[in-house]
């Protein structure tokens, strides 16, 4: 019976069923030698490549510390804003025309300067009443803020 040799190697890409970008894993050496290294998929874990590895782990966790930070500080911003949206309204307060993601998004960058994209609006439907409605934005996968917006009736 023939033992098989296991070898280690880092991954240069997402594999699936395997591992993602920068993972060391352990794999047969035949598949590393054969299919991992040729395409370019993985490299032999060397010394230097595994010091390599940790540095750019590293960067990419303050990298992203610093993109939650900054996501946090904007659902603040955002929480402590009330948006006003004038809406043509007929009688007994019933709407001309519902209030999309889009317009949210539209008004919150002429009134407040910041820019979101629509697609982060938790909104299944457009707005079609008057009032205070409660809108959750996804800033980042571990943060969410709450905008308020404020339906009123437009002028004539």
């Amino acid at each position: 019976m023939e033992v098989r040799k296991a070898v280690k190697v880092v991954l240069m890409q997402d594999v699936p069923k395997l591992g993602g970008k920068f993972q060391v894993v352990e794999v047969s050496d035949g598949y590393a030698r054969n299919f991992l290294i040729p395409r370019g998929l993985a490299t032999p874990a060397t010394s230097a490549l595994l010091k390599e590895v940790e540095k750019r782990r590293q960067w990419e966790r303050q990298k992203e510390e610093r993109v939650i930070q900054r996501a946090q500080a904007l659902a603040q911003r955002l929480s402590a804003i009330t948006l006003d949206i004038p809406v043509p309204a007929g009688e007994g307060g019933r709407l001309f025309h519902a209030v999309s993601a889009q317009e949210i998004v539209a008004q919150l960058k002429a009134k407040h300067g910041i820019e979101l994209d629509r697609d982060q609006l938790d909104l299944d439907e457009p707005l079609r009443t008057l009032g205070i409605h409660t809108v959750t934005v996804r800033l980042h996968r571990q943060v969410r803020a709450n905008l308020k917006v404020n339906i009123i009736p437009a002028s004539p």
